[in-house]
């Protein structure tokens, strides 16, 4: 055991010293990725690649074939940058196939509005060109008005650009086929990254076997604006794998280059927090609830049985309008009452005392319709809001530091620390939700999450794939 800790160690802080050097070398050289006029090109049409001389076998050197290495096999590039990039690695399965079902999910759970500030980049990465050719038509068949519009890009790089799969380092003593998988997944993402880098402003990496919540761009775009100006490298928005990966298209060319010099060393959900760490982001960044679930039930490395589930998934993520928090409990430390509607990790902790009348108030920035409200205190049992009633108000009036919610309505009360009301049913719509206290209590409260829905999402309709 010290020796595997030992070596651990010292890969960890090689590939610190030789990452930070390479990319401040390379750093010189990024330009912006040229768009290709946007047309349609089909498997059996596609020139080869710029270059027909094999890359060189050092990993090194051979980093600079990413760019000319991947074909556009199916879809249209259009010169107009978009919000979004969605990027997925798919190759032949022993078992089940995902990637159509993860598509779908892609494009139904997305409104046409959403889709107009989105490109999904699917790398056919698999080197059996039969598989690749009638995965490329199953998906011009199901998705050809997506690829007619620019809204789905199908790319594939041959084998020939690959850097050696076999004889690799047996780091973290991994059987010799596990190390040939992961490495060549590494490669595979590099790819997908580097012909990623400048379609969008911002790029999310899913794997060929997951779920969508509905409207998961809408919310994406919020968290991003609930960021600020504070730094951030990766959001994350599922706590599984390589799942839900968010960067900054910025930083793309650099985590390209990243994975593809140490596709060998470690798997890439170890790579990628390296990769953050280096850019001076220490701690991960993660939302909830999560937008996206795994849903294969077969592994794509040797067809195995994978049960893994994200417990913090839900199809239809709250929408918690913009608002201001407002509460006359005395706040512990940094658990600010923005933390328990912010859908992060974090919550509101309240100290005592805690007296008949306190509140907990939130008010929008402009009248919404609500349709679904979930209040959840308390934390393993404890730190519950034993009593407590929930209202809603169509005004909000300050005085001085006061914050009044008025013409309110009570929906209810909390049970045991919790609250849920399905198709709430107002005549108007409101701008204020309150928690108003009913009775004292000794302990102190955690409101750990409060989320809210509105009538609008119920309206939207979900588009044709």
């Amino acid at each position: 055991m010290r020796c595997h800790f030992k070596r651990a160690v010292q890969i960890v802080v090689s590939l610190i010293i030789l990452t930070s050097a390479y990319i401040f070398i390379r750093s010189a050289q990024w330009t912006e990725p040229m768009f290709q006029e946007a047309r349609w090109i089909k498997y059996s049409t596609v020139p080869l690649n710029s270059s027909r001389e094999p890359c060189p076998q050092d990993a090194v050197k051979n980093s600079l074939c990413l760019s000319v290495s991947v074909r556009l096999l199916a879809g249209t590039i259009l010169s107009e940058q978009r919000f979004l990039t969605v990027g997925l690695s798919s190759v032949k399965r022993k078992k089940e196939s995902y990637l159509l079902s993860t598509l779908n999910s892609i494009f139904s759970q997305s409104s046409e509005k959403e889709l107009s500030q989105m490109v999904v980049v699917v790398l056919l990465a698999d080197f059996d060109p039969g598989w690749v050719q009638e995965t490329l038509n199953n998906i011009v068949q199901q998705f050809s008005t997506r690829l007619s519009q620019g809204q789905l890009l199908v790319i594939h790089a041959d084998q020939e650009f690959y850097p050696p799969l076999t004889g690799l380092k047996r780091n973290f003593n991994d059987a010799a086929d596990r190390v040939t998988f992961r490495s060549k997944q590494n490669v595979d993402y590099a790819f997908l990254i580097d012909f990623s880098a400048g379609l969008s402003q911002y790029y999310i990496m899913l794997e060929d076997d997951v779920d969508c919540s509905k409207g998961f761009l809408t919310t994406i775009h919020g968290h991003i604006k609930s960021q600020g100006s504070s730094p951030w490298v990766t959001l994350e928005f599922s706590k599984l794998g390589y799942i839900g990966k968010l960067y900054r298209s910025m930083d793309l060319p650099q985590l390209a280059q990243f994975l593809y010099l140490f596709y060998q060393e470690m798997p890439c959900d170890f790579l990628l927090s390296h990769f953050r760490t280096l850019l001076m982001q220490d701690k991960s960044i993660r939302f909830r609830p999560s937008l996206f679930q795994h849903m294969g039930t077969y592994s794509s490395f040797q067809g195995t049985h994978n049960r893994l589930k994200d417990d913090d998934f839900h199809q239809d993520p709250a929408d918690n309008p913009p608002a201001d928090i407002h509460t006359d409990i005395k706040v512990f430390e940094k658990h600010s009452p923005d933390e328990a509607y912010s859908q992060g990790a974090g919550y509101f902790w309240g100290m005592v005392p805690i007296k008949k009348g306190n509140y907990f108030l939130i008010a929008f920035h402009e009248p919404v319709v609500l349709f679904h409200i979930l209040i959840q205190t308390g934390l393993d049992g404890k730190d519950l809001l034993d009593s407590a009633d929930v209202e809603v108000g169509e005004m909000v009036l300050k005085t001085g530091s006061v914050v009044e919610c008025s013409g309110t309505h009570i929906l209810g009360s909390l049970q045991e620390g919790q609250f849920e009301q399905k198709h709430v049913k107002l005549n108007n719509p409101v701008l204020c939700l309150r928690i108003r206290v009913t009775a004292d209590q000794s302990n102190w409260v955690i409101i750990r999450n409060i989320q809210v829905w509105t009538a609008e999402k119920k309206d939207e309709k979900s588009p044709t794939v």
